[in-house]
C-alpha cells in the first residue's frame, strides 16, 4: 500500500514538471499573433522568419492613451514620454491606417472596420513586447536590415531621439528636439530601439485611431498584458474649433459659416457627430463599470488636466501604480505656464494649459456653439459640459462650462 501511495506521488509530481515545461516552452513563443496581417491581404514574413520574443511575464503595466484628434492627447502624451522609465511611441497605429485604406474598396464598411481594429490590436500586442519588428509589415517603404526613416512622428518619442538609440553629437543625456531628431539621428536601427525598449518597466502608446474601449477589450483582458487605458475625452465644442484652425481645408465649410455667419447646405456634420458618438459609446461602457475594466480604466477630462496638471498627473500615476518621475514633474512646470508665443506650432505642446482648454469659446460663433451643442447634447451632459445659452454666457470666461465632477477609476 505504501508502494502504490508512493508511485502516485511521483506520477503527480511528473505530471506537474511536465506541465511546468510545457507552460515555460508556450510562454518562451513569439508574443505576437499574425491573423490580422492574413486577413490585410498582407504577407506574413515577419512571423515566420522575424526574431522570437518572450512574454511579458513580469506583470510591468502598460498604458494606452484612447484618444481623438485635437483633444489634447499629445500633451497627455508628454506626460509619459518624459518619464525615465517608459518606453513612449507617438502614433504607431499611423502606419496601419496608411498600408491599409488603399487596400480597402468600400470605404468605411463594416467589414474594412473589423480588418483596421484586428490588424491594429495585432500590432498594439506586439509593440507592448517591444517587438518592433512586427511593425515593418506597415512600413512603406519596407525597413532594410531593420533600418528605416519612415516613423511617423519619431522625434514625439524621447528614448528614440537619444542615445543608445540615437547619437547626436554633444553631451551623452542630450536628448533632441522633435524637428532636430529627424534631422540628425539619422536612419532609426529597429533592434536598437527595441532594446532599448526592453530596458524600460512600461510603455506607452497614444492613438486617435481606435474609436472606443470596446475595440480594445481583447487586449485589457490579456493577462499577459496588463494593460491599462487612460480615455482622454474633451468638450467637443473646443475639438470642433481646434480642427478648424489645424485643419484649415478640412473644415473649411465650418471656417465658412464663421466668416458668413450662414451655414452651408452642405456641411460634412459628421466631423462633429462623429466625435460625440464616439465618446459617448465608450464613455457609456467606462461608467458601466463593466468587470473587464475593473482597475483598467480611467476617464480624464482635458479640462481638469488644463486647470490642474500636476494634481492631475498624479491622480494618473496613483491609478497606474507608477512613481511619479521628477523628469515629469519638471516639464509639467515648463510646459503649462509657457509663454504663448512658443506654443503657435499646431502639434506643440508648450501651453498656458487653462487658457488654452477655454480658447474655443472666442474661435466659434454662437450660431455654431449653439448647433453643436443641440447635435452633441447627451455627451455633453455625460461629460458634464454645460451649454451655454447665450452670445453673452459663451463670452464671459467668468462663467464656467465645465462642472465639477470626479471620475474616478473602479477598483
Amino acid at each position: 500500500m505504501q508502494c502504490s501511495w508512493k508511485a502516485v506521488l511521483l506520477l503527480a509530481l511528473a505530471s506537474i514538471a511536465i506541465q511546468y515545461t510545457a507552460i515555460r516552452t508556450f510562454t518562451a513563443k513569439s508574443f505576437h499573433t499574425c491573423p490580422g496581417l492574413a486577413e490585410a491581404g498582407l504577407a506574413e514574413r515577419l512571423c515566420e522568419e522575424g526574431p522570437t520574443f518572450t512574454y511579458n511575464l513580469s506583470r510591468k503595466t502598460h498604458i494606452l492613451i484612447l484618444a481623438t484628434t485635437r483633444s489634447g492627447s499629445s500633451f497627455v502624451g508628454q506626460l509619459f514620454n518624459q518619464h525615465l522609465d517608459v518606453f513612449y511611441l507617438f502614433e504607431p497605429l499611423y502606419h496601419v491606417q496608411n498600408t491599409l485604406i488603399p487596400r480597402f474598396t468600400q470605404g468605411k464598411s463594416p467589414a474594412d472596420r473589423r480588418v483596421m481594429l484586428g490588424a491594429s490590436r495585432d500590432l498594439l500586442r506586439s509593440l507592448y513586447d517591444c517587438d518592433l519588428y512586427f511593425l515593418e509589415n506597415y512600413i512603406k517603404p519596407p525597413p532594410v536590415n531593420h533600418t528605416t526613416d519612415r516613423i511617423f512622428r519619431r522625434g514625439a518619442s524621447r528614448v528614440l531621439c537619444s542615445r543608445p538609440v540615437c547619437d547626436p553629437p554633444g553631451a551623452p543625456d542630450l536628448v533632441l528636439e522633435e524637428g532636430d531628431c529627424v534631422r540628425k539621428c539619422g536612419l532609426l536601427n529597429l533592434t536598437v530601439a527595441a532594446e532599448a525598449c526592453r530596458e524600460r518597466s512600461h510603455v506607452a502608446i497614444k492613438t486617435v485611431r481606435v474609436p472606443e474601449v470596446n475595440d480594445l477589450r481583447a487586449l485589457v483582458e490579456d493577462p499577459r498584458l496588463n494593460l491599462k487605458v487612460i480615455q482622454l475625452v474633451r468638450d467637443p465644442r473646443g475639438i470642433l474649433a481646434s480642427r478648424s484652425e489645424t485643419f484649415r481645408d478640412t473644415y473649411r465649410l465650418w471656417r465658412l459659416w464663421y466668416g458668413t455667419g450662414r451655414k452651408p447646405y452642405n456641411l460634412d456634420v459628421t466631423q462633429l457627430t462623429t466625435v460625440c458618438e464616439d465618446f459617448s459609446n465608450s464613455v457609456s461602457t467606462g461608467l458601466m463599470r463593466p468587470s473587464w475594466l475593473k482597475g483598467k480604466y480611467m476617464l480624464v477630462r482635458y479640462e481638469d488636466l488644463a486647470r490642474n496638471p500636476m494634481k492631475k498627473t498624479e491622480e494618473i500615476y496613483g491609478f497606474l501604480g507608477i512613481p511619479l518621475d521628477g523628469h515629469v514633474a519638471r516639464w509639467i512646470q515648463n510646459n503649462t505656464r509657457g509663454d504663448p508665443t512658443l506654443g503657435k506650432h499646431k502639434y506643440g505642446t508648450v501651453r498656458n494649459s487653462a487658457a488654452t482648454a477655454e480658447k474655443w469659446r472666442f474661435r466659434l460663433s454662437y450660431d455654431i456653439v449653439a448647433f453643436a451643442q443641440n447635435a452633441c447634447q447627451h455627451v455633453l451632459a455625460q461629460l458634464g459640459y454645460k451649454k451655454a445659452a447665450s452670445e453673452e454666457e459663451l463670452k464671459n470666461p467668468a462663467i464656467s462650462l465645465v462642472e465639477e465632477r470626479d471620475f474616478r477609476p473602479f477598483s
